[in-house]
């Protein structure tokens, strides 16, 4: 480009101008490798020859994230994104391009952005000026080298591993339970516990008994966390501890490090874990319609699910946590299900919804917009989790406290008495509700009860025995 065109972009950038500064590094070994602390010094460096002010919050960075994956989510780009949208960042600097965006849809959401914002990027050796037709050409064509160079390396890792399972090398990552790091030595003291858990799964124990047991003993997992059900299980799937070599999915022969269990064993295993899966999956057909799901909740936070077995019963899902948290509480169907279809005949034979105003099916917009904030909290909670970031304690702790805002939320929303209560309400509401049931119409029944009913609340279990009316505190929904 000409002098003038580049004379025009110094003069773009006012003096005391705020900017942002972008910062990324993946797992995978790029040919730049350098740290995100180093990108934001070497970032800081430009901003100040440009003049540009970077305020403490806009600093985004993504430790551990592969921009050239197309499934990989980015939290720090993300939300660069939305403060570019809402106007409040025109400047953006990044070490090198490539750490900025390496597919063409990044580059696509930048450009979506500068039609309506002029954005400008800052590097190293180079500005561009996302309105200017020639630097978006030139981006595009810069953009799409970064994704063939991505696709090559991409290409050549998945030949060299191909080639390393046909040798029988074994796949490097993240240390395996019972083996060193690179996979090739065994630790004799946790080989003895996958000896173990192999002997109990296959003498009919079951893995959340397992998990509980080893973490009652204080026995850690690899990454030092506790056991839980499908840990034990991907343990058990595990060909590495029978020495295996396997690459997406495809068995490549024997592998060259020792096996702590042998193939028949293991063969053995896996032949019980599928006759396990398939009876569960045969026990756990539904064999009725719980009316009260998604209204019965237990003291201890969680909602409380109906059973599969041959005795209904609402039961709390903490029950198949295999820490201190697990509760196991549980209350008969029948006998609550009579007791709240009781109160709710009582309240509909004395509601009038005539002449009442149809309240909106929508949930109100800022409920949506916060369920959505919190969604996407859970999934950057978990990759943090996931990235060993923080440990499993505060990530469980965290997490409840979301999904507890998120549930009280949905609680609050109503339908529309029109949609529900029509034909119901009034001095025939048992009646009604009898031809609701004769007909079968159980969704209709469970949204009556959703409607009248914030919450039926289960205490714990008295003298009395399962069920006691002294245990069932019914919350009320607004019907005004």
């Amino acid at each position: 480009m000409g002098t003038k065109s580049n004379r025009t972009k110094r003069q773009a950038i006012a003096p005391g101008e705020e900017g942002a500064i972008y910062c990324r590094i993946s797992h995978v070994d790029d040919d730049d490798q350098t740290g995100v602390d180093r990108q934001e010094r070497i970032s800081r460096d430009i901003a100040e020859r440009l003049g540009l002010v970077i305020p403490a919050g806009n600093v985004f960075v993504d430790n551990n994230r592969s921009a050239w994956r197309r499934d990989r989510k980015r939290p720090g780009w993300d939300k660069m994104l939305k403060e570019m949208e809402d106007g409040r960042i025109r400047h953006v600097i990044a070490y090198h391009p490539d750490r900025l965006m390496r597919q063409p849809r990044d580059l696509e959401e930048l450009l979506t952005l500068a039609d309506s914002n002029r954005i400008m990027l800052h590097g190293e050796a180079n500005r561009r000026d996302l309105s200017d037709p020639d630097d978006r050409f030139i981006l595009r064509i810069e953009v799409a080298h970064a994704c063939r160079s991505s696709d090559d390396t991409s290409r050549r890792l998945l030949d060299a591993m191909d080639d390393r399972a046909n040798a029988g090398t074994p796949h490097t990552g993240r240390r395996r339970y019972g083996y060193a790091k690179t996979g090739m030595e065994v630790i004799e003291e946790e080989a003895e516990i996958i000896r173990e858990v192999f002997r109990r799964f296959l003498g009919g124990e079951s893995p959340r008994a397992i998990a509980r047991d080893l973490n009652g003993r204080k026995i850690p997992t690899a990454l030092g966390k506790t056991w839980g059900p499908d840990t034990v299980r991907a343990l058990i799937d595990s060909r590495h501890v029978a020495a295996i070599r396997a690459f997406r999915g495809k068995e490549h022969g024997v592998g060259n490090w020792p096996a702590i269990i042998d193939r028949g064993q293991w063969d053995e295993t896996q032949e019980k874990r599928k006759f396990r899966a398939q009876r569960s999956t045969d026990d756990n057909a539904p064999q009725r319609f719980y009316m009260l799901r998604s209204v019965v909740t237990c003291t201890c936070g969680r909602t409380m699910a109906g059973n599969s077995g041959r005795v209904p019963e609402y039961r709390c899902t903490r029950r198949v946590a295999v820490d201190e948290t697990v509760c196991k509480r549980t209350i008969a169907a029948e006998p609550l299900e009579r007791f709240c279809r009781a109160v709710a005949i009582k309240v509909l034979s004395e509601l009038d919804i005539s002449g009442r105003a149809p309240a909106s099916t929508a949930r109100p917009e800022a409920d949506v917009e916060a369920d959505d904030k919190d969604a996407q909290k859970l999934r950057d909670l978990y990759e943090m989790w996931d990235a060993d970031e923080i440990p499993t304690q505060e990530y469980r702790q965290k997490r409840r406290e979301i999904e507890k805002r998120m549930k009280d939320r949905q609680r609050q929303t109503r339908v529309r008495p029109v949609a529900v209560l029509e034909g119901i309400a009034g001095p025939d509401a048992a009646q009604n509700i009898a031809r609701l049931e004769e007909a079968g119409d159980y969704a209709r029944l469970n949204a009556i009860y959703r409607f009248l009913f914030a919450a039926v609340v289960i205490a714990p279990a008295s003298s009395v025995g399962n069920f006691d009316t002294d245990r069932i505190t019914i919350k009320p929904n607004p019907l005004d």
